[in-house]
């Protein structure tokens, strides 16, 4: 049989009830047929060679027998080549009977040799099978023992105990009942009574369907059903240590979105608040300016409000895969025009060529697109800085997709970010670097992202030549 380790299979001595069919055999052969054959052969040797010699190389040939065949059929090669040499080359020839007394003792002492070499020759053959089957079980144990535990880590186990023993399938269920389901099985055959049961830690127990084991397999498959019933609690442990870090993070999430969501919140309800309650006031006469500018505090702070309570909705319908898309053929630069005019206050630079084609896009989500990626680069840009944006072409080649896709560059000058870390400025409610939730969401770039992977879009971050970031939206063109 054989050790599945990896990809490898490792020779295992036979099962107990198979070591000896083979070889005896052989040494049956041997003995039946090579004999005699040895016989003829020194028959013309009579009387050149002398009864000693005759049974020196009869022993050599029992003690060939007992190395391929064991101890009993060297035992029967002994009396065999007793009675063949002294039938027919030990006078008086052709008789049991012996001449002189030296023979009779070289007869004797030659059966005696036969079998203490037979013994000693089975009893290195087993020490040596026993050492081998030894050193592979500890090798598997220590393979099996090893194994990570983690999803999947109980089939591993018992997937190796099938390949081990050539069963049909392995399972590995609770030991309370016979029909208790099956935790974990290997194998296609499982169906009526299992060949072989053997308890385990924790009230399981391994059953498998296939040949009947005797011997020391019996005894090493109750060994690992101990390790199938260890790797089946570490799996356990695995997958409670993995929703404990699961329900952590998720905690770590909402601790934070509700910290980072209370600022945003709150920043523009305050500054409504204070507008309006400041208006109320009866006892203090504002001028038409104050009364503008508390005006244009609270439509300020109610626009910021309505920004995120829309970016977090956003954010929830790209998580939930709900996002609604119209995709028509649309004018990029109109796009932006209309995202620049309802964005920052900070200078923004457009530049889109006259032969720009129409894209495929929601017009609404790239609006939105746009507008989060002009905040952004606004928020990074120094004071009296200007943001930059400027529009591509698809470049000629017709047939090459990559080359169907027109691009939009919006250009920061500010310190810019590492390239190693750009994908983290994706993820939603964190803003790279942050260590204070105080900054806000950030949910900007993680919902441009988001809208434009529901468009069949990408957004592709890089550095600004002398400093910044440039975030470069690609569309497929109509056709």
């Amino acid at each position: 049989m054989n050790v599945v380790a990896g990809t490898e299979a490792r020779a295992q001595p036979p099962r107990t009830g198979q070591v000896r069919l083979p070889h005896g055999r052989a040494g049956l052969v041997l003995t039946i047929v090579g004999l005699p054959l040895l016989t003829v052969v020194l028959l013309p040797l009579q009387a050149r060679l002398a009864v000693g010699s005759f049974l020196l190389i009869y022993l050599l040939a029992v003690v060939v027998i007992a190395v391929l065949g064991g101890a009993g059929p060297a035992l029967s090669a002994a009396v065999v080549s007793f009675l063949l040499v002294n039938w027919f080359l030990t006078p008086p020839y052709y008789t049991l009977a012996v001449a002189n007394r030296d023979t009779a003792v070289d007869l004797v002492v030659f059966v005696l040799v036969a079998v203490l070499v037979s013994v000693a020759v089975e009893l290195g053959s087993r020490a040596r099978r026993a050492a081998d089957r030894h050193f592979v079980e500890s090798r598997l144990l220590s393979e099996l023992g090893a194994v990570e535990f983690g999803d999947g880590s109980v089939s591993t186990v018992l997937e190796r105990v099938r390949a081990l023993f050539t069963m049909d399938a392995v399972a590995l269920r609770k030991a309370s009942t016979d029909d208790a389901p099956l935790l974990a099985s290997v194998g296609s055959d499982i169906q009526g009574r299992p060949t072989l049961r053997a308890p385990a830690p924790g009230g399981l127990e391994l059953i498998a369907w296939g040949p009947e084991l005797v011997g020391q397999d019996r005894h090493l498959f109750a060994t690992l059903a101990d390790l199938a019933a260890r790797a089946w609690e570490g799996q356990e442990l695995a997958k409670q240590a993995g929703r404990a870090e699961t329900l952590a993070e998720t905690d770590r999430i909402r601790a934070g979105l509700l910290a980072a969501v209370g600022h945003d919140l709150r920043t523009p309800l305050a500054g409504i608040k204070a507008a309006t309650s400041s208006l109320r006031q009866d006892d203090v006469p504002w001028s038409d300016d104050e009364r503008a500018a508390l005006l244009r505090t609270i439509e300020e702070s109610a626009d910021r409000l309505s920004d995120v309570v829309s970016n977090l909705l956003a954010m929830s319908r790209i998580q939930a895969g709900v996002l609604p898309v119209d995709l028509q053929p649309i004018a990029l630069d109109a796009v932006v025009a209309r995202a620049v005019l309802h964005g920052t206050t900070r200078r923004v630079a457009v530049d889109t060529p006259d032969n720009l084609p129409l894209v495929l896009a929601d017009a609404g989500l790239l609006e939105q697109v746009i507008a989060n990626l002009i905040d952004n680069a606004a928020r990074f840009t120094p004071e009296g800085g200007t943001v930059e944006i400027h529009a591509e072409a698809p470049a000629p080649g017709p047939g090459v997709a990559e080359l169907d896709l027109a691009r939009l560059h919006v250009v920061d000058h500010g310190p810019g970010i590492e390239p190693g870390t750009w994908d983290a400025v994706f993820v939603p409610f964190q803003r790279l670097g942050d260590q204070d939730v105080s900054t806000g969401l950030g949910l900007g770039l993680a919902i441009a992202r988001g809208f434009l992977d529901a468009m069949n879009g990408r957004l592709e971050p890089s550095s600004t030549p002398g400093g910044g970031l440039t975030m470069t939206i690609c569309l497929p063109t109509a056709a």
